[in-house]
């Protein structure tokens, strides 16, 4: 078997591969390019590569038609929307995907926007670094913050991220609220509305997909419901917030604060009112960048991929017996 690996990888899961099968390496991170859909077909076909490992690339029906070899692809992010997963079925294309790669990467984050937006670490690291501290004491006066213990955490979203949120947020001393109207929260924590949990959060954390339900669920009125002074974080979706929404309520000082990890562009555009702010902390859609979460996956995309080609070579056998008896 021929697999083509277009993801960054772990070294050690990269060295199981390569002995079972040929296995050629151009991770996104060295190549710093996305394949067309319709080039990557008639290379899969030219170079007979039936297993592909992606991270950003996309798979539309042109990849799966005839005379394509191709018979798995490993997606190491938790969503398939990359993929035209109709067509892989119609195929008979194995797709393996991997749920949770990254939660523990983007909880931390999480809790590290708070952190920033509560205690003013991002402009406290300027003010010293530029030279702006002359008084021993101007920083107890000019950036005061607020302790998150014994404030409330309000989750939207209680999947594998919002779980791990939640737990990190305990950890810290912060009354944990959650909504969801597909699954329950910890025991520890309690689940309500979303339209409490934003009226009673003084920090409010994102995680739920990006669907026609969710899209714009954040729109100028249920921002309102936050209390003055509190705390927003977004490392979900940049469809999930009216954006010209937050701005008002950053500039009218009834959010303290932002914190967000995606956007309606990545990078942000030049005139983006967002850049202008200074009570908001920006990342570069950093959630699941940490050298923890490729090993994670590359483990996981490893495991299927040695499970369906060792499969697929038992079948190989059972075929050709069937021949020769």
């Amino acid at each position: 078997m021929k697999a083509l690996i277009l993801a960054p990888f772990a070294p050690t899961a990269l060295e199981r591969l390569q002995r079972r099968m040929t296995v050629i390496y151009e991770p996104w991170t060295e190549t710093r390019a996305l394949w067309d859909p319709a080039e990557l077909a008639v290379r899969l076909e030219e170079e007979a590569i039936e297993a592909v490992v992606a991270e950003v690339d996309f798979f539309f029906d042109e990849v799966f038609e005839d005379p394509s070899p191709l018979r798995f692809i490993g997606l190491c992010r938790q969503a398939t929307n990359q993929i035209d997963m109709e067509a892989a079925a119609g195929r008979g294309v194995t797709v393996a995907n991997t749920p949770g790669r990254n939660a523990n990467a983007v909880a931390e984050l999480v809790i590290g926007l708070t952190l920033s937006l509560a205690r003013h670490i991002p402009t406290a690291n300027v003010y010293v670094q530029s030279g702006f501290w002359d008084h021993p004491m101007a920083g107890y006066t000019d950036m005061r913050g607020v302790e998150l213990a014994g404030r409330t955490m309000g989750i939207v979203g209680m999947g594998v991220i919002g779980r791990r949120v939640a737990r990190l947020a305990r950890a810290l001393g912060m009354r944990v609220l959650g909504h969801d109207p597909y699954v329950t929260g910890p025991r520890f924590m309690t689940m309500t509305t979303l339209e409490t949990l934003l009226s009673s959060s003084d920090v409010v954390t994102l995680h739920v997909p990006e669907t026609p339900e969710t899209a714009g669920m954040l729109d100028a009125n249920r921002l309102a419901l936050m209390p003055q002074g509190s705390y927003l974080i977004n490392t979900a979706s940049a469809v999930l917030v009216d954006d010209a929404a937050l701005v008002d309520a950053l500039r009218s000082g009834h959010l303290a604060g932002a914190g967000l990890d995606v956007f309606e562009t990545h990078p942000v555009m030049p005139n983006s009112p967002l850049l202008a702010l200074d009570n908001i902390v920006l990342t570069p859609h950093v959630g699941g960048a940490t050298a923890e979460t490729v090993e994670r996956y590359s483990r996981t995309i490893t495991q299927a991929l040695l499970k369906f080609e060792r499969t697929a070579r038992q079948d190989q056998r059972a075929a050709a017996a069937a021949r020769l008896s």
